[in-house]
């Protein structure tokens, strides 16, 4: 059986059987979209960031219907008014997953300079090939040469290696085609930070939380890797009776952006999302 449908069907069985808790997670998100197209935690205006969260984490439920169109709407109005690299790469990334090529977008995105931080170049490599783009060999160079010496990548170069950027990094170079040592070392760098209770938190001894242990799962399924039993039980104890996330045991804030990003391993799903057709 192919990995990723391996781990969707050990996340189903985990998680309650069949497609319920992706199904049910992507229920609550729709609940969280207001009248303009955006998504908002409670209490909270829309943003363009928790929207094109949202967004993927929809279509990695396989969600395609008015919501994802009202998004898709909202996400295009925002991009002029994006000036961060990552933040228009992750606008792109949402729209891409949708089946769009925002042509203007994708050209700022373009430059073969990597970016200032780190997780700018990780970012910038997830959107071009979410929407079939070549990745120019100084951003992957970059990318590869900011591995730190445990395997791991930090937001920043030559800083600390964290468990999501790792992950990400993971994403992006096996995106781009790259295999072998890097992904091993960044592999083993996850393995190394995993938490006796399965889950894996933002870096070594801060506590599990829901975003980290998605990062995980979704860098691992990249390379290749089973992300084991122990992985998806720790995210099932994060789970909320409205198909929402905690973001740790202890606290349960932001469960809009929590549970998006949620929402892709569940589905056993990396960046780059198979785009929506049509």
């Amino acid at each position: 059986m192919d990995l990723r449908l391996l781990a969707v069907a050990l996340a189903a069985s985990l998680l309650g059987g069949g497609s319920g808790p992706v199904a049910g997670s992507a229920r609550y998100l729709e609940t969280r979209q207001v009248a303009d197209g955006g998504f908002a935690e409670p209490g909270r205006m829309p943003d363009p960031t928790t929207t094109a969260w949202a967004t993927l984490g929809l279509v990695a439920a396989g969600v395609d219907d008015e919501a994802t169109e009202r998004a898709r709407a909202y996400l295009a109005a925002a991009e002029p008014r994006l000036a961060k690299p990552t933040d228009l790469a992750l606008n792109v990334l949402a729209r891409a997953a949708l089946g769009e090529r925002p042509a203007a977008a994708l050209e700022r995105l373009r430059s073969p300079a990597p970016g200032t931080l780190v997780n700018e170049t990780i970012w910038r490599v997830l959107a071009l090939r979410q929407a079939g783009e070549p990745v120019p060999p100084a951003l992957l160079r970059a990318l590869r040469t900011a591995q730190r010496p445990s395997g791991g990548w930090s937001w920043y170069r030559g800083g600390a290696p964290d468990s999501n950027d790792t992950a990400a990094a993971l994403q992006a170079l096996r995106a781009a085609g790259v295999s072998g040592r890097p992904i091993d070392r960044g592999v083993a760098y996850l393995r190394a930070q995993q938490g006796r209770d399965g889950g894996w938190g933002l870096a070594q001894g801060r506590p599990s939380d829901a975003q980290s242990t998605a990062w995980a799962i979704q860098g691992l399924i990249a390379a290749g890797r089973k992300p084991g039993a122990a992985a998806w039980r720790a995210l099932a104890r994060l789970r909320r009776p409205d198909g929402s996330y905690r973001y740790t045991a202890r606290y349960a804030i932001t469960p809009v952006w929590v549970t998006a990003q949620v929402l892709p391993a569940l589905a056993g799903k990396p960046f780059p999302l198979p785009p929506r057709r049509g």
